[in-house]
């Protein structure tokens, strides 16, 4: 049965866009979604650009309201900003583990053009890391152990 996991950040714009989007590209064992407590119109061009470059497509998703999935079982719920910590809604549904690894907004980015996407990059590279450990400690090894 595969995992599912709950990327929450406060505009689902760019870090859980682009750790949902990482994710996915890890392997086909794990249902996972992204959302935020107060999400943005649309998931930021500079995330789907940065996304794009590592061959991973974030182009289509869009941000969601994080009471989408308040009546879900989820396997793992995970913050990825201080502010959706704290203002974390109660899921009525199961949250059987969470998680909460912080992330600086490179939506707050400031310089040129190429200094605010090196910022994404170095977030994106970030969240690639930091998420893969997550999976291999977490899920892929947990499915080994199950065969």
């Amino acid at each position: 049965m595969k995992k599912s996991i709950l990327v929450l950040c406060t505009g689902n714009s760019c870090r859980s866009q682009m750790a949902e989007g990482l994710l996915k590209s890890f392997g086909d064992s794990i249902e996972v979604y992204s959302a935020g407590t107060e999400p943005a119109d649309e998931v930021h061009p500079n995330a789907v650009k940065v996304m794009k470059e590592i061959g991973v497509d974030i182009s289509k998703n869009h941000p969601k309201l994080v009471n989408e999935f308040l009546e879900m079982q989820i396997d793992y719920l995970i913050t990825v900003c201080d502010s959706a910590e704290e203002s974390c809604p109660v899921f009525t549904g199961r949250i059987l583990n969470r998680r909460h690894i912080s992330f600086e907004d490179p939506a707050k980015a400031v310089g040129t053009e190429e200094e605010i996407l090196n910022q994404f990059r170095l977030i994106r590279d970030q969240i690639k890391t930091k998420f893969y450990d997550f999976y291999e400690a977490n899920i892929r090894s947990k499915s080994n152990d199950a065969n």
